[in-house]
């Protein structure tokens, strides 16, 4: 019988997989580790991935890293949410690959600058938020007519992409400029797989979630 287990924190990369997961209908356990008490840095967590982050899946024993890496190995073992035709499967890996390289890191960035320091060098405050802003506009330009991100159907770059979404309500970034990404993230965030997705890791006071994330950042906290 297959076993599945996925190491996760409430942060937008481990929300990616829980998804998955949700869609895909799959029984897997979950080991909640608590960035604010450092349980990825422990012993036994590094035995499992030296580098110490989240999300990890362990399948049947084997264990996947990263969590582009993670939904790319699901979706291409039960064969669903990534598309086999050529042109398709590349338009949604660059879009997952547009989340892994550009969103995601930007978007943490900014949240270390404004948050984490304070906003003491306003400049890069500045800078990152800009950033983030181009990104979210170039994914409001890719949404115009569309449903889905990438395919013309529910492929991982949806939920790759979705989490980093949900970073702009406790951002304070309004998509009120940006109705098609507006439409599109109300939408997802309607469906239960993403609803279970979130669910599942529980969604921490903001305190403790901000003290966590920053916890795990590397430079930041203990």
């Amino acid at each position: 019988m297959m076993t599945l287990t996925v190491y996760a924190d409430s942060t937008p990369n481990p929300y990616k997989v829980t998804i998955l997961l949700e869609s895909l209908g799959l029984d897997y356990d979950l080991v909640h580790l608590d960035f604010s008490k450092n349980e990825q840095k422990t012993p036994e967590f590094l035995k499992i991935n030296p580098n110490g982050k989240v999300p990890v899946l362990v399948d049947d024993g084997f264990t996947v890293i990263e969590s582009g890496a993670i939904l790319m190995h699901l979706a291409e073992k039960h064969g669903r949410f990534l598309p086999k035709d050529v042109q398709k499967k590349s338009e949604t890996l660059q879009w997952l690959m547009w989340q892994m390289a550009g969103l995601g890191p930007v978007f943490g960035q900014l949240l270390v600058f404004a948050v984490a320091f304070g906003n003491e060098m306003p400049r890069a405050t500045k800078r990152y938020q800009a950033e983030v802003l181009r990104l979210l506009s170039v994914l409001n330009s890719g949404l115009e007519g569309k449903d889905w991100v990438a395919a013309g159907e529910h492929t991982n770059a949806d939920m790759a992409i979705w989490p980093w979404v949900r970073m702009t309500e406790r951002a304070q970034i309004p998509l009120v400029d940006m109705p098609n990404l507006k439409r599109w993230y109300e939408r997802l965030g309607q469906m239960d797989a993403y609803i279970t997705g979130v669910e599942i890791l529980g969604d921490k006071p903001e305190e403790t979630r901000m003290k966590g994330f920053f916890g795990a950042t590397v430079g930041v906290g203990s």
